[in-house]
């Protein structure tokens, strides 16, 4: 079984996010980089099949070089090797086109995704994927299992769980239960001394005009003071909730 993971190079949250060129691009400087965790669920998961059942397991980005140290962390963790498109992921549709184009030409049998990346929330890319590919797809992804070319699938749903069955070729978007976090990989200095060796080829991208424009960013309101009220001051309490927060 071929499995591809598809990885997003992604902001550290714990980085302060700053724009630049009058807040219609972000700004990149002094951000740590991360793989995306939704992402990092997924290619846990795809470990586990090439250590029970053989898989192979390669690993993309759409990006720029700057992803490179991101895709070898990825190679440490145990993947056997990564493609880089060399692009930069301008909007979900056109990364999509970009990971779709790959699928092709590999052969994959397992697209795994994780259900979004944690820098722009769009929760679009493995969907744009399977309608391109015409690939059956899964979001949301808890738990997966797979026989022959029969894959069981479990996924959250409104008030609780649905177990699915699919056939390959397949695409998940992963989330929080397709492992748990114990299960998480840390690159050992093993892992990270093979993961020079292991190939990671840059492929150019297809020609695809983006079809959406990022206009301009705006960080959330900053909090505003708090204000405390005495219990027994209930009165007060009211006119500040009718007449400040509107709320009442």
């Amino acid at each position: 079984m071929k499995i591809l993971v598809c990885i997003s190079h992604v902001p550290d949250t714990t980085s302060k996010i700053n724009f630049k060129d009058n807040d219609s691009k972000f700004d990149s400087n002094g951000v740590q980089f991360v793989i995306n965790p939704y992402d990092e669920f997924a290619l846990t998961r795809a470990m586990w099949f090439k250590e029970k059942q053989g898989a192979t397991v390669t690993v993309i980005t759409v990006g720029p070089n700057t992803t490179e140290p991101t895709l070898r962390k990825t190679l440490a963790i145990g993947a056997d090797d990564a493609i880089r498109v060399d692009a930069d992921p301008i909007d979900g549709f056109f990364v999509a086109k970009q990971i779709a184009q790959v699928v092709k030409n590999g052969n994959f049998d397992l697209i795994l995704a994780g259900k979004e990346s944690i820098d722009y929330n769009g929760g679009m890319v493995p969907g744009m994927i399977s309608a391109i590919l015409d690939y059956n797809f899964v979001n949301a992804c808890v738990g997966l299992e797979i026989e022959g070319t029969t894959a069981t699938i479990t996924r959250e749903i409104d008030g609780g769980k649905e177990v699915l069955s699919a056939n390959l070729p397949l695409i998940i978007g992963g989330q929080k239960g397709l492992v748990e976090e114990k299960d998480l990989r840390i690159p050992n200095m093993r892992g990270i001394m093979m993961a020079r060796k292991k190939p990671l080829e840059v492929v150019s991208p297809i020609d695809f005009d983006p079809t959406t424009e990022s206009i301009k960013f705006e960080k959330p309101e900053p909090k505003g003071t708090c204000k405390i009220i005495d219990k027994e001051n209930l009165d007060e309490l009211i006119s500040l909730l009718h007449n400040e927060a509107k709320v009442i």
